[in-house]
């Protein structure tokens, strides 16, 4: 269901084969309103036009066509957008019969009003689900169709369920069946439905108080003082005295004041349809209290002392009208309102002889248990307090909260207590206050048995200790799964803590085609906190792999929760490549939590877009600028490694500050309006924000991501060339090749330093080396500052942690690949303009300035193709056939061990989203992207397109001939699917200097570790 404002705003209609859309609209309901005048009125006159004299089908349809009339700077629907739809298509229609003042289409116009009133829906335009309202951020052009279709697909499985079980069939009414679940209210209320649940504690202690006893009421604390307030209540009931009423209300307000007299007058509108409710008075004076200005309070709490149920109703509706207090208040006696069958005499005896004492007890309350200034308005219902009630509560209000109430736990309550054989109040208090006591507690799932056929094969055993309470546990895991391997550590750990007999299942599959399992696993969990012997610290946590199987090649890993970052600070081998049969000494790694992640999503507030290119710092006042990332357009995600403690985000000087400017975040540590953004890290856990910014004022049309060079082509073409040149030469001396590189185990660490020095040893440019750091070994991290010293290149590791939004790979060599190619875009910072991957078993024989300075074309980046010149190797060739075949073409299919990247260009057409869509798509499936770091790509040549790299910069043996290798900028040591020849061997055959750098790099390395020797015997001898 689609509401509509008198305006005519309402979004377009979606429809689906699944679903039906229907239209309320809500318009100006004055009987006599000129079509020709209010589009609104227009656009329901001409539906019903259409769907009288065609269908509803053809009305839809026109709407839609109305609403494509709009103009985009207007955005509002006319009346001349209505006619112009109506002259077009029902050319032989009588416009003014239409939309006139007497047009007979205008029935039940003031149905639609009535309706969205009645709901409490909130502010236009609303639209429903199945009745489900959608959320105001869901209400846009952009976000709505995924909101219909989410739902479509949510309901879809509901139903489907629901058939399944069998009640829902052929013969079942699909809207009464939808309308009949505990779910559906008939109102919707965010007080009531969403408000934070506050309940009293109505359960006196030994304390004991007369209502009336102000002096001592005034000492009693806030339990006693609820449990007093509730012992002395009087009701309103049902006519039926002796009737359970299961859910028990109190309305609180000043009843000398409209606002009172309007709550109280909708309260007993409920009451005469109520099944369940009984209603209670409390007082809530807003001036000072005395007899003049309680009249109304004090005739309304004397027919609570003194009449019976019939007649008390009906005096006070007549009490609650306005006409009523105004007579009072001119001077009226309240005994001429009194209602026939009244005991007139008992009314009158209370009337003048009610203190206000029980007035100020009730405003006491309100103010010392409830929180109320004089005058606020609440409801309590069964010990749950609402309020400050801002807005009218109608009477629909009261059936939602009786209807809420009861469908908790009331109705249980009740089965209950109604076999305890005490009287029907007292029944009625005992149902009020038990739930009160039982909706306070915290929420619990609820409990199931589980009953089995047989217990005699797959299930282990184990009793608890004799002579003691025990916990009665049943685990149920598929054993060949990651989380029975999480179970196995947390049983054994919940043995340790508490007593309990344990039936372990094993709920194994039938049929395996392969081994689900392909590692062994350690979850680090211990039962208490662990300290060293004579107060010196444990090494903490430890896992423990024992009775290992030593031939095959292993890999440690560590897998951790979401927002950290771990890396390893010691091991004593080779963690990539462990071969157990041919290590004496056991295997120890040491990894230490170096950073916790702060993630967050930032939109911008108008376009709801992300803001892409934008960049946050993370700092402190002495150091506002520690880290730095760039928002992503997927999901406007963000993350930056931080330490635990208080710290400042901010836009990032330069052109996000200049163009943008924060004004909202959620989930942070400060006020929403402050630009400045606190945010506390005080917790391991994940630390998620939402931010929102906007554009400055004249910076609409500016993008953080637009070369600054692009804006300023045309005239100056001609007569600037004399200053670009020396601004080239001024940059020669800034120049710095970048190139990026991943490396894992210490094979590849060894490749990769090889690499480097391949590098520096044929270009002229300084060099800066990009590593990723997650895979690097504590050694290698150890060596590199030396190296970068010895060699003078500069380097940064740079540290991603793969978005818990992106689908995960498992196995190492798939993350590393997954790093090549789809974070280019955040990894570094936006001033690296070009970056070189190179790869770390790869030999560089020239000068890479070259490649970085190529052009290319337009494209974001380029890559080498595979070369096809050696021609025994046709048959692995998979790329000539199959898919690769079909879908590039006559294009080339392109190696990823050696590609240039233009970011700006990269980052300007959003190519790292595009690929990370992509990724996620594919990834779907386990068996795509076998090769990730090429296949992708390879796979979105024709989204993101790749510039093909001259063929002598990548020459590789197992592809391309002898004769070409001569030529070879860059050799690639890859593998050969045909000899599977190791790489060190064929390093030293394929590369003759290659085996010179290897000595070279060797002989630092030595000269460190002596040194290293050397400082510690010094030491030692200190």
């Amino acid at each position: 269901m689609v509401y509509c404002d008198s305006r005519g705003n309402c979004n377009s209609p979606y429809s689906s084969s699944f679903s039906r859309i229907g239209f309320v609209f809500v318009l100006n309901t004055n009987d006599e309103v000129d079509g020709a005048n209010d589009a609104g009125v227009a656009l329901w006159r001409a539906f019903n036009y259409i769907a009288e004299e065609f269908d509803i089908s053809e009305a839809f349809i026109s709407i839609v066509h109305m609403y494509q009339k709009v103009k985009k700077d207007q955005n509002i629907l006319t009346v001349d957008n209505v006619k112009s739809v109506l002259q077009n298509t029902f050319p032989h229609a009588n416009i003014w019969d239409i939309l006139g003042i007497n047009s007979k289409y205008d029935e039940e116009r003031k149905t639609g009003a009535s309706f969205y009133k009645m709901t409490g829906l909130g502010p236009l335009p609303q639209a429903l689900y199945n009745g489900e309202p959608f959320k105001h951020e869901e209400m846009n052009i952009k976000e709505l169709e995924m909101a219909v279709l989410q739902r479509m697909m949510d309901a879809s499985v509901y139903l489907q369920r629901e058939v399944f079980l069998g009640t829902l069939n052929d013969h079942t009414n699909a809207i009464d069946f939808l309308m009949d679940r505990n779910n559906v209210v008939p109102r919707i209320n965010s007080l009531i439905l969403h408000a934070n649940q506050q309940y009293l504690n109505l359960i006196s202690t030994s304390v004991t108080a007369d209502v009336e006893d102000y002096s001592t009421f005034f000492f009693l604390d806030s339990q006693d003082k609820s449990a007093v307030i509730a012992k002395n209540m009087y009701y309103l009931t049902q006519d039926d005295d002796s009737k359970i009423s299961a859910v028990t209300l109190w309305i609180i307000a000043d009843f000398d004041k409209p606002s009172g007299r309007k709550l109280l007058f909708n309260a007993l509108k409920h009451m005469k349809t109520s099944v369940h409710s009984r209603l209670g008075i409390i007082y809530n004076p807003t001036s000072k209290i005395n007899e003049e200005n309680t009249a109304i309070s004090r005739g309304i709490l004397a027919a609570f002392l003194t009449q019976k149920t019939r007649f008390l109703r009906s005096f006070l509706g007549r009490l609650a009208k306005e006409e009523t207090a105004t007579a009072i208040y001119s001077g009226d006696k309240i005994k001429t309102f009194l209602i026939e069958g009244m005991n007139k005499n008992a009314f009158e005896k209370k009337y003048n002889t009610v203190g206000v004492n029980i007035f100020r007890t009730h405003q006491l309350f309100c103010q010392d248990v409830l929180k109320l200034r004089p005058g606020e308005m609440g409801i309590v219902s069964n010990g749950r307090f609402l309020g400050p009630l801002d807005e009218d509560l109608y009477a629909e209000d009261f059936y939602l909260l009786e209807k809420i109430t009861f469908s908790n736990l009331v109705e249980k309550i009740k089965d209950i207590v109604e076999n305890m054989g005490i009287n029907s109040n007292n029944m009625s208090d005992f149902i009020m206050k038990v739930d009160a006591l039982m909706s306070s507690l915290p929420k619990r799932a609820s409990r199931y048995d589980v009953t089995f056929l047989r217990e005699n094969h797959s299930v282990i055993k184990m009793n608890p200790q004799e002579n003691d309470m025990f916990f009665d546990v049943i685990a149920i895991v598929d054993p060949l799964t990651r989380e029975a391997q999480k179970m196995a550590q947390l049983l054994v750990v919940l043995g340790k803590i508490i007593n309990m007999k344990i039936k372990l299942f094993m709920n194994c599959r039938g049929r395996l085609s392969e081994a689900p399992l392909e590692s062994f696993y350690r979850f680090v969990l211990e039962p208490e906190l662990m300290s060293g012997a004579n107060d010196v610290s444990s090494l903490g946590p430890v896992a423990k792999f024992l009775d290992i199987p030593e031939s095959p090649l292993l890999t440690l890993n560590m897998i951790t929760p979401e927002g950290w970052l771990v890396e390893t600070v010691h091991s004593n081998c080779d963690l990539d490549n462990i071969h157990l049969k041919d290590t004496e000494k056991t295997v120890t790694a040491e990894y230490e939590l170096e950073y916790l992640l702060l993630e967050g999503h930032c939109f911008d507030k108008v376009t709801e877009q992300p803001p892409r290119g934008l960049q946050f710092t993370l700092g402190t006042k002495n150091k506002p600028v520690v880290v730095d990332t760039i928002v992503m357009a997927n999901h406007g995600y963000f993350q930056l490694k931080a330490n635990p403690g208080a710290w400042i985000l901010r836009l990032h000087q330069g052109k996000s500050e200049d163009i943008y400017q924060i004004i909202g975040h959620e989930g942070t540590d400060s006020q929403a309006d402050l630009e400045d953004i606190i945010v506390v890290l005080n917790s391991f856990k994940s630390k998620i924000l939402e931010v929102k910014v906007k554009k400055e004022t004249g910076k609409i049309k500016e993008d953080i991501l637009t070369d600054e060079d692009e804006k300023t082509k045309g005239m100056w073409d001609s007569i600037k060339s004399f200053t670009i040149r020396l601004h080239k030469e001024e940059k020669k001396e800034k120049d710095v090749l970048n190139i990026f590189s991943v490396a894992s185990g210490h094979l590849y660490e060894r490749f990769l330093r090889i690499m480097m020095l391949s590098v520096l040893r044929n270009t002229k440019t300084p060099v800066k080396f990009w590593l990723l750091k997650n895979y690097l070994s504590p050694t290698f991290k150890e060596v590199i500052p030396h190296m970068a010293k010895e060699y003078g290149f500069q380097y940064e590791l740079v540290q991603y942690r793969w978005p818990r939004w992106l689908r995960q790979q498992t196995e190492r060599q798939r993350i590393i690949w997954g790093y090549k190619i789809l974070f280019l875009d955040v990894l570094f910072p936006l001033a690296v303009d070009k970056i070189i991957f190179v790869d770390a078993d790869q030999i560089v024989r020239h000068d890479l300035k070259e490649l970085r300075d190529f052009d290319l074309g337009g494209a974001p980046y380029g890559y080498t193709p595979f070369c096809d010149s050696r021609r025994e190797m046709d048959g692995y060739r998979f790329w000539k056939t199959g898919y690769w075949a079909s879908h590039l073409l006559r294009r080339k299919y392109h190696i990823s061990a050696l590609y240039v990247v233009d970011l700006k260009k990269f980052r300007r057409i959003g190519a790292g989203d595009r690929l990370r869509g992509q990724y996620q798509a594919l990834s779907q499936d386990p068996n795509s992207l076998s090769n990730l770091d090429q296949d992708l790509p390879n796979d979105m040549i024709y989204q993101v397109a790749i510039k093909s790299l001259p063929q002598d910069w990548l020459w590789c043996e197992t592809w391309c001939d002898d004769e070409s290798k001569q030529r070879a900028k860059t050799i690639d040591l890859c593998n050969n699917p045909k000899t599977k020849e190791p790489k060190l061997k064929a390093a030293a055959r394929i590369v003759p200097e290659w085996v010179e750098y290897d000595a070279e790099i060797r002989q630092l390395l030595d000269h460190l570790e002596n040194k290293k020797q050397d400082t510690i015997l010094t030491h030692d001898e200190l």
